[in-house]
């Protein structure tokens, strides 16, 4: 094993952090429709995202084969916080008095407190290798942003990030973080970009969306050679790197002889959601096991429960290409709810395609019944769930108090809240 890394970080690699990651589209039934140029709506080419991406996250956007090795670097890194664990909540069981069975994977024990740091230091790491110096980006609540500040921070790279306005007024702690780690961060829409400022003169008191952020994002990368963009969620390489929480969850339950019958994740642009369930959906489809996986998105942007399901930009300003996904328009503006990490009007293409076959149920919970599930789950299990994270556990809860057997659920835990707390007091 290679040991420079680490030497440097003084961790070790445990046998239990994944090797490899898993493509759910391997065992899809039907292949998930292309991505499209933006100009010639044909089906997109390498060359095409050549100059916004390296070429290897580029071969995994479009590969089907099952399994991806991990860099052994990248493996290293993970190990500061890998395997995450998996947790009986006992005692919310027991307030609940519910006959089932409940587990949480909980990925707020990564250094950034949440699960983006799985794609942002391997996409850091191919980026590096390519000899890419800096990486632009976009953020809602911050943990994305923060989680490429830090991978960059151990991989020698700068990084730019624009953050969802309405978030970047309302977490000011997320923002610190990024600039700890040696990052910039901006509010967006701003006047660095000609997106943002046309977006400003459009609506100068815009709170700002993801679609918006993105674009500012892509515009700043694609003007400088030494540049490139990474995205913290939606497309298929970084579903793919997320998959290492389920691929941990289905061997945690292995070992203690237990299968999870309902998966409960939050759902913004996917990468949480796919990161936990997919794996789950290959054993389901491979071996015929049942586990049954429910989408849990905020009612203030519901991409999956009343979105459409046809191609559509990423962006407001039209940069990117074309996804086939279930979508709310890329001009949609949601209300600037607490859960940013969940405000995109679009949904990850491969999320979208499992959804249209029906292996992922969705549901919609509002703002309100997710707070008073983050309180619930707090007072009993002792973590503060971050805002996103309280949609999965709503959803569990409410399944729970319904349960008349014994049964088990699995929920996505994505991130801790402690950086979101004057947005647990706006709801106290």
């Amino acid at each position: 094993m290679t040991t420079s890394l680490l030497d440097t970080l003084g961790v070790t690699v445990p046998s239990t952090v994944p090797t490899h990651w898993y493509n759910l589209a391997a065992d899809l039934p039907s292949p998930c429709p292309p991505a499209l140029h933006p100009g010639t709506r044909e089906p997109l080419t390498p060359d095409d995202l050549a100059p916004l991406f390296p070429m290897a996250l580029i071969l995994q956007e479009v590969s089907t084969e099952r399994w991806v090795e991990i860099p052994e670097p990248v493996r290293e890194i993970y190990a500061l916080w890998r395997p995450s664990p998996l947790i009986r909540a006992r005692r919310l069981e027991r307030a609940l008095g519910t006959p089932a069975r409940i587990y949480y994977k909980y990925e707020g024990v990564s250094p950034v407190g949440s699960h983006k740091p799985n794609t942002a230091v391997a996409q850091a790491y191919y980026n590096a290798a390519e000899g890419i110096t800096r990486l632009t980006t976009e953020t809602g609540a911050g943990q994305w942003g923060a989680s490429l500040a830090m991978a960059c921070a151990l991989l020698g790279l700068t990084c730019e990030v624009w953050q969802v306005r309405a978030s970047y007024d309302a977490k000011p702690y997320r923002r610190m973080q990024m600039e700890t780690y040696g990052s910039i961060c901006h509010p967006s829409p701003s006047d660095l970009t000609n997106a943002g400022r046309a977006m400003l003169a459009a609506d100068p008191e815009t709170t700002g969306s993801l679609g918006m952020a993105i674009s500012e994002a892509v515009e700043a990368a694609a003007s400088d050679p030494d540049a490139h963009y990474s995205l913290g969620s939606v497309l298929n390489h970084v579903l793919l790197h997320q998959s290492v929480i389920g691929q941990e969850a289905l061997a945690q339950l292995d070992t203690i002889e237990e299968s999870a019958d309902v998966v409960f994740a939050c759902a913004g642009g996917g990468s949480n959601l796919g990161g936990l369930a997919f794996p789950f959906l290959g054993r389901n489809l491979r071996e015929g096991a049942t586990t049954r996986v429910v989408a849990c998105e905020p009612a203030a942007c519901p991409s999956l429960t009343q979105g459409e399901y046809r191609y559509d930009f990423g962006d407001v300003a039209g940069l990117t290409p074309l996804l086939k996904m279930h979508t709310l328009g890329k001009d949609f503006v949601p209300p600037p709810i607490h859960a940013g990490g969940l405000r995109y009007h679009g949904m990850a293409p491969m999320v979208s395609h499992a959804v249209e076959l029906g292996l992922i149920d969705a549901i919609a919970v509002d703002q309100e019944t997710a707070f008073a599930a983050g309180i619930e789950f707090a007072r009993a299990e002792g973590i503060i769930p971050a805002p996103e994270s309280t949609h999965a556990v709503a959803g569990a809860i409410a399944h729970a108090r319904a349960a008349t057997e014994a049964q088990t659920i699995v929920i996505g835990l994505s991130g801790i809240g402690v950086l979101d707390l004057p947005a647990y007091h706006d709801y106290v």
